[in-house]
């Protein structure tokens, strides 16, 4: 009786979990008021952070604070530096912005250490080491998301039209 039961039951279920799954795993796309999609998975994709800064950090580490920006809560590896097998500087766009590829957000510092100085590091300092590092607790000078990573076919060019036509101001403001 108890297997009858239990196969009657799996029966139902299976069905239900699977319908389930298969509604809640759908990949989203965006719509034409943000950028083209690309058709991939946009809901794994990485934020893209445009951003300023109020002096060069461009080729400095960036770590991040704790929001009284008394300690670094995160740091990076030294593996954890690079971005498509090329130390992950940002790249440049129009108008002295730069295009986010270590991973930053409003609190982000940078260190004195060039990604090539700490690419070449035996072991990593501890994070007290690093804080006394820090160049500059307030760097950015603005910073905006603008949506995610795949949803974009050309994102330089496209972050780029955005920065030129002032659209940029349209995006969500982080700094």
């Amino acid at each position: 009786m108890k297997k009858h039961f239990y196969n009657i039951v799996s029966i139902i279920l299976i069905p239900l979990v699977i319908i389930s799954c298969s509604n809640s795993c759908k990949v989203k796309h965006s719509d034409k008021s943000e950028s083209e999609g690309s058709g991939k998975m946009d809901f794994a994709s990485p934020p893209v952070i445009v951003y300023k800064t109020n002096a060069d950090y461009f080729d400095k580490i960036p770590v991040t604070l704790s929001e009284d920006k008394s300690e670094i809560i995160s740091y990076p590896g030294i593996k954890d530096i690079y971005y498509k097998g090329e130390l992950a500087y940002p790249t440049k766009l129009n108008d002295d912005y730069l295009l986010d590829n270590r991973g930053i957000d409003p609190n982000s510092a940078f260190l004195k250490l060039t990604y090539d100085e700490y690419s070449k590091l035996e072991t990593l300092p501890s994070k007290e080491e690093l804080y006394a590092l820090i160049i500059d607790k307030d760097p950015f000078s603005r910073m905006y998301n603008c949506g995610k990573k795949y949803s974009y076919k050309d994102i330089v060019t496209e972050i780029n039209e955005l920065i030129d036509s002032r659209k940029i101001k349209k995006q969500i403001r982080l700094k």
